[in-house]
């Protein structure tokens, strides 16, 4: 039925259906009624992640597929704060992935695009695109603003967060990239969320506590190669964290994979999360739609 609010109309309508004045009262407020978070979906704040292995976690997720991962720390941390609204954690991130490779293989277009009522989305690139552009100073920072254009086209109210990189190269590989990061992000007017400090932080507690052990089964001494079974992935040997280091730790480059274990993306969700809460908890909170009654005939 096409109401409107001419003679004859809504009112009119409304007064036929015998509902109370009560019931047109409420109806009008909730007509009347801005919409205070413009994205939000079904009653939770959509959070989004872009990113690489480092946001992923392919290898964690193999060990111990239960979790509790990266997005589902961070949806935990946020739920125990009272203060912040509901929120749901989205991670679309994918291994070996650059920027551009997002976008040419197909992948945002059908996991991405389309995504409802997305609020924020957090970007970490920029460890693969050095390593696999040419003329990667100039060619990742188009690449980059190509993304935040097509991010803005799809998602209009989203805040878009680029991040800085994890220490996972040397530190002047890192800084090439994130020097390039916050480039971008004054040309886009856009704050970045720096982790670095923070992960860089965590490393000096143990250098080799926040990263998995990923070590070639051709390098470890056959003898060992048969009980080792149940630990190898593929060609290689694969822990969590340093449960053999005390029988392989001797081995040059066992503990050289900087990919994050469970510990290392724990610490990123809850730096994650300490750079998000207090902006959840400046958002204009959802005003709770007025019940209608039940009409009461005449």
């Amino acid at each position: 039925m096409g109401w409107s609010l001419q003679k004859g109309g809504l009112l009119a309508s409304l007064f036929d259906m015998s509902i109370s004045l009560q019931t047109i009262l409420s109806l009008l407020l909730l007509i009347s009624t801005p919409c205070f978070l413009q994205a939000e979906h079904e009653g939770k704040v959509q959070i989004l992640l872009l990113g690489d292995s480092t946001t992923e976690g392919s290898i964690p997720r193999l060990l111990k597929p239960e979790g509790p991962h990266l997005e589902q720390v961070m949806e935990h941390l946020l739920a125990a704060d009272k203060s912040l609204p509901a929120c749901q954690v989205i991670n679309s991130s994918q291994s070996g992935e650059t920027i551009r490779r997002l976008f040419s293989s197909g992948r945002y277009d059908k996991k991405g695009a389309d995504l409802p009522g997305i609020d924020y989305i957090f970007i970490r690139y920029g460890i693969n695109d050095r390593a696999k552009l040419d003329n990667f100073p100039v060619t990742f920072v188009k690449d980059f603003h190509e993304m935040i254009a097509r991010l803005r086209k799809d998602h209009p109210t989203a805040r878009i967060i680029p991040m800085t990189v994890i220490p996972f190269s040397n530190e002047e590989a890192s800084k090439e990239i994130n020097d390039l990061i916050l480039q971008v992000a004054r040309d886009e007017k856009l704050e970045v969320f720096d982790i670095y400090p923070r992960y860089a932080a965590e490393l000096k507690k143990g250098h080799n506590h926040l990263n998995y052990r990923r070590f070639s089964l051709e390098s470890v001494p056959e003898e060992h190669h048969e009980w080792l079974k149940p630990y190898i992935i593929s060609d290689k040997v694969v822990v969590m964290g340093n449960e053999l280091d005390g029988i392989f730790g001797h081995l040059p480059g066992w503990a050289s994979d900087r990919h994050p274990n469970l510990a290392g993306y724990n610490v990123i969700a809850d730096e994650t999360v300490n750079y998000l809460a207090p902006i959840l908890r400046k958002r204009s909170p959802v005003k709770p739609a007025v019940a209608a009654p039940v009409p009461v005939t005449q």
